[in-house]
């Protein structure tokens, strides 16, 4: 008798604590997403932003890779815009998370699977990792944000190169290049990233919030604009976790940041 077929998921959410991690699971594609896969990873990102319990997310591949982009063989049937509205609304809702996004990277990241990792905030991957903005090869240009995200990573000349050659680099030139944050070898990338993810989750959920933001939305602002934008910032966190933060250390103890509003 033949065993009835796992209908798997191809993207999934994993709680552990304060942390989640997506796993992009189609190996027999090298995690390529499929329009279903870009809708499931919109609607987890979007789970993770309004779940109070989850401080921070990791995004990882199944099966030894990352994610080699979009499947061009699902896209009969689809009209290419309502495709991309599709593709677009995921990249909008990952890169506008407010939690702490990291990356890990092993195997092929290729396409929108390279921009997936770099519209996180931290990217941390073992040396066997490659990465390749692969559109040119397919006769496309970039998407899913490449061409907002990927020159502000590695500059506009770097970018133009990555880009118009469609070259695949390695983990250490990416990190080179600024677009990896760690290389760390394969047999001890868990425990790193498990660890990265902990200490992120343990952090001032508003002020990392915060803080992401005005680090993302600093490079269009002019000096006296991202000061003010700093100092109303200042304000919410003497309302939520400054004080704590404060107690703790004339305690003499570790901090145990709620991100509650406390102000009276």
């Amino acid at each position: 008798m033949t065993e009835p077929e796992v209908d798997v998921p191809p993207v999934r959410l994993v709680r552990s604590g304060g942390v989640a991690t997506v796993v992009l699971d189609r190996p027999g594609r090298r995690n390529a997403l499929d329009l279903k896969g870009f809708r499931l990873l919109r609607e987890v990102i979007r789970e993770i932003e309004s779940d109070p319990g989850i401080r921070a997310a990791v995004i990882t591949g199944a099966g030894g890779t990352f994610c080699s982009g979009a499947d061009l063989q699902a896209v009969r049937g689809a009209h290419p815009l309502d495709r991309m509205r599709e593709i677009n609304e995921a990249a909008s809702v990952l890169g506008n998370c407010s939690k702490p996004l990291v990356a890990h990277v092993d195997g092929y990241a290729v396409g929108a699977g390279w921009n997936i990792a770099l519209l996180c905030d931290l990217v941390v991957a073992t040396p066997e990792a490659r990465f390749a903005q692969i559109f040119a090869e397919r006769g496309l240009s970039i998407d899913f944000g490449g061409s907002w995200v990927l020159p502000r990573v590695v500059g506009p000349q770097q970018a133009k190169r990555l880009t118009m050659l469609a070259e695949t680099i390695d983990a250490e030139e990416a990190l080179r290049l600024g677009a990896v944050t760690w290389v760390v070898e394969r047999d001890r990338i868990d425990a790193f990233v498990g660890d990265l993810a902990s200490r992120l989750a343990a952090g001032p959920p508003v002020a990392l919030a915060q803080s992401k933001q005005l680090l993302d939305r600093g490079p269009h602002r002019t000096l006296r604009e991202s000061l003010d934008a700093e100092a109303s910032a200042v304000v919410v966190n003497f309302g939520t976790d400054a004080p704590e933060a404060v107690a703790a250390f004339v305690g003499k103890r570790e901090p145990v940041f709620e991100g509650r509003w406390i102000a009276r």
